[in-house]
């Protein structure tokens, strides 16, 4: 089904413009991370301990806050009251998320959980098994690798799409796909930082789903622009892929607003553990449409002007 039958819409006359737009939001997602130090890593990344619970009653975070500036373990004495706190689901549901911490006491988590406790006795469920939603811990160690596994996965996929397609096609759209993607995942990463959202390794695989994504994409146009280019022979490279971007418009836009219906709703009522992997998906589905027209088609007319 084709919703678009026949547009003449002159895409590469408009990319000194969308140039402008990509440049703001990459400059703007930079500046982000410069300032705040780089991306929010969660606990996968950087180690740690993330404590969910669930009270009878909503608790005011400022309150948790207090009761959390002096906690006695095995001992030592702890402030935790710079910990991220924050609500999910509710306002009776409390995660902390603690930094590592050397010499660390035997069960500090569970430890933990029973400071929690006491600093509201009355709004702890009476089956005490009901108050511990999640614990989760990462050690240092872990995180590391996890890290360099993240860069290792991301930059190996960007590599083995440059083989494939500098074989499928040419060397140049092969440069046209990678700057692409390399655009939709920086600024999906500028997005992340601009809102304070954490980079986990389930926003690392949105960040490879939407590699993916825009990938198919990108390949539909350049497939057309291969048929065309035999077709037309003696119009210029910007009017052929002027018309097979045309051409491919109805494809394009089911595919992605289908896409963006479905990660929507998983962004609106999937619940707090695929948050973040469903807004990613919701960024990326968008840029990467936008990429495969206004960055991956014009890479390609650069490189084949320097040739």
């Amino acid at each position: 089904m084709r919703i678009i039958k026949e547009t003449h819409i002159d895409f590469m006359s408009k990319t000194g413009l969308a140039g402008l737009l990509s440049a703001v939001l990459i400059v703007a997602g930079a500046a982000s991370m410069v300032l705040k130090g780089g991306p929010k890593l969660s606990i996968d990344f950087k180690g740690g301990t993330m404590v969910a619970v669930n009270y009878t009653d909503p608790v005011d975070i400022n309150e948790v806050r207090s009761a959390l500036d002096q906690v006695i373990i095995e001992g030592q004495t702890f402030d935790f009251s710079k910990a991220e706190i924050k609500h999910f689901g509710d306002e009776s549901n409390v995660a902390v998320r603690l930094p590592g911490i050397e010499d660390e006491p035997e069960q500090f988590a569970h430890k933990f959980v029973e400071k929690m406790a006491e600093a509201f006795p009355t709004l702890v469920p009476d089956n005490k098994t009901e108050f511990i939603l999640s614990i989760e811990k990462v050690g240092p160690k872990i995180g590391a690798e996890l890290s360099r596994d993240a860069v290792m996965a991301i930059f190996s996929a960007l590599a083995l799409i440059l083989i494939y397609i500098s074989i499928r096609f040419e060397f140049k759209c092969a440069v046209g796909a990678i700057a692409a993607l390399a655009h939709d995942v920086f600024i999906t990463l500028g997005f992340f930082s601009l809102l304070d959202f954490e980079v986990s390794l389930a926003v690392i695989a949105a960040f490879l789903t939407i590699v993916g994504y825009s990938l198919n994409d990108t390949i539909v146009i350049f497939d057309r622009i291969r048929e065309n280019v035999k077709g037309l022979k003696n119009a210029t490279l910007s009017s052929v892929i002027n018309e097979s971007i045309n051409q491919s418009l109805s494809r394009t836009i089911i595919t992605s607003f289908t896409t963006l219906f479905v990660v929507t709703v998983l962004f609106l009522v999937g619940g707090e553990v695929i948050h973040t992997f469903a807004f990613a998906m919701i960024v990326g589905v968008i840029i990467g449409t936008y990429s495969s027209i206004f960055v991956a088609s014009p890479v390609v007319i650069k490189m084949d002007s320097i040739n």
